[in-house]
């Protein structure tokens, strides 16, 4: 649902640039344009590009199907909705990139958009492990930068990591609790840590599963099967899968290397060896499911 207008006037962001139109980016984007934000869509890769605006406009007729929101209401979504390749269409009040999970290519893309962008303008990485002091410690203007970490899918899933660097003003994190807010977000404040909150706790649900495979004491639909008996909405299995495999396996590693490599922390064979056969799950029609 659209939230009022009015809402926009609490803080001081009213256009907010995603860079990065894969699934998260652009589920980013679709939640910033139904909150009624101008929002700029950019990739260097006019395919994906395309690929997210058919996916939007999916997303967005499920939600006419649904009785979500009305067609009025998908049009004006469709119209807060701006589709680029071109770097320096990316000026904002807000610019969250959601791209490769690798610390230089973030760094030089926040360099790269500061050039062309005020003082004012706050920098969120969507990362989900790497350390949002070091991106901060790399880049130009420190107190604009922070951690806006969402979840898959962005469209649906209502918590938003706001991760505090050393250096972020508290003036940033107010802005983007705010935002959070008028995206209809819960926003969890906490500090930069290896893997924040939710993936550091969540090591342990993956991990345990796969070694229980790795030693043979259990199939992973069985597993998925007993946690979603037990009231978990998706199986460790089936949530690595809809993920990625590459993106959870990654996160493992840099968990695991934060923290001295702890034995209990260990990142799986398993998941490796997914990895490199390219089954990363969903998103290339197998990972420990076929689809």
């Amino acid at each position: 649902m659209i939230v009022k207008t009015y809402l926009a006037a609490m803080n001081n962001v009213h256009t907010i640039c995603v860079c990065g139109a894969g699934t998260m980016g652009s589920g980013i984007a679709q939640v910033a344009a139904q909150a009624n934000y101008t929002t700029i869509l950019f990739d260097v890769n006019e395919a994906m590009l395309d690929k997210a605006k058919i996916g939007i406009e999916k997303s967005l007729q499920t939600l006419i199907a649904k009785q979500k929101i009305t067609q009025e209401q998908q049009i004006a979504i469709l119209k807060n909705l701006t589709f680029t390749n071109n770097i320096n269409h990316c000026q904002a009040d807000l610019i969250i990139e959601a791209i490769i999970e690798k610390q230089e290519a973030k760094v030089n893309l926040f360099n790269q958009l500061a050039a062309i962008n005020n003082s004012h303008t706050i920098f969120a990485t969507n990362t989900s492990s790497i350390s949002v002091n070091a991106i901060a410690n790399a880049c130009n203007n420190t107190a604009q930068i922070v951690g806006m970490h969402f979840f898959n899918p962005a469209t649906i899933m209502k918590l938003v990591e706001i991760v505090k660097a050393d250096t972020t003003s508290n003036a940033v994190i107010t802005t983007l609790t705010t935002v959070c807010k008028q995206m209809n977000k819960v926003a969890v404040v906490c500090k930069d840590a290896p893997g924040f909150i939710v993936n550091r706790v969540a090591r342990h649900y993956y991990l345990e599963a796969l070694k229980l495979v790795e030693q043979d004491l259990a199939t992973y639909e069985n597993i998925d099967s007993i946690m979603e008996a037990s009231g978990f909405k998706m199986g460790p299995f089936k949530l690595i899968d809809l993920i990625g495999m590459d993106i959870n396996f990654s996160v493992s590693n840099i968990v695991w290397e934060a923290l001295d490599k702890p034995a209990r922390l260990q990142p799986s064979i398993v998941q490796k060896q997914k990895v490199a056969a390219g089954e990363l799950g969903r998103k290339t029609g197998k990972g420990f499911y076929s689809y």
